[in-house]
């Protein structure tokens, strides 16, 4: 009987009550954030592709202008897929309590779900194969010149670090989806 962690464990758990209120409104925080998501990613995707159509007809290599075709349909694919697995529905305003909250967990199981595979459902082996073949022939002269191969390291360095920074941001965004879907979910148990 003495030992806390024993006395702290064996506590009853009080059941999670969420007003219809409470719910409404955090659907309307989660449909404006993931609409707001959309539209930035959606601005971003038509700069990127303007950007990529402009190089595209400066660029006379071969290999270069192939890397930047597959980009420009990645960057069309990235906006249609971020639409279709981000833009949150509309639940209507009369809707009871128990629909509610069934009809949002499921809006942030498809959010949930879109992340967890997001190297698929955005493409993203499809960007990186892109820029491959468009910096491909820029290393292969500067393998060449080794003094060039340097000035390629600060872009791979960066790259490690986006890399390592999605990664911990990808899991904390999952982790933070799961634990209210698992809210919702003791919610709604009886």
């Amino acid at each position: 009987m003495n030992d806390p962690q024993k006395i702290w464990q064996d506590q009853p758990t009080e059941p999670i009550k969420m007003s219809l209120e409470e719910i409404r409104r955090r659907m309307q925080k989660f449909q404006t954030k993931g609409r707001l998501t959309v539209v930035a990613q959606f601005a971003i995707g038509l700069v990127l592709l303007v950007f990529f159509a402009l190089t595209f007809a400066k660029i006379h290599a071969a290999v270069s202008r192939i890397g930047l075709g597959v980009l420009i349909l990645w960057i069309l694919y990235f906006i249609y897929a971020t639409y279709n697995g981000i833009w949150p529905a509309k639940l209507a305003d009369e809707t009871p309590l128990n629909t509610s909250v069934q009809f949002y967990c499921r809006e942030l199981e498809k959010k949930r779900d879109y992340n967890r595979h997001i190297w698929r459902r955005s493409g993203l082996p499809f960007c990186f194969v892109g820029m491959a073949l468009l910096i491909l022939p820029g290393l292969i002269k500067a393998l060449e010149a080794p003094r060039l191969l340097l000035n390629t390291m600060p872009f791979f360095t960066l790259l490690v670090i986006w890399f390592i920074a999605f990664y911990f941001t990808r899991k904390r965004r999952l982790q933070k989806l799961q634990r209210e879907i698992d809210e919702l979910k003791a919610l709604s148990e009886p």
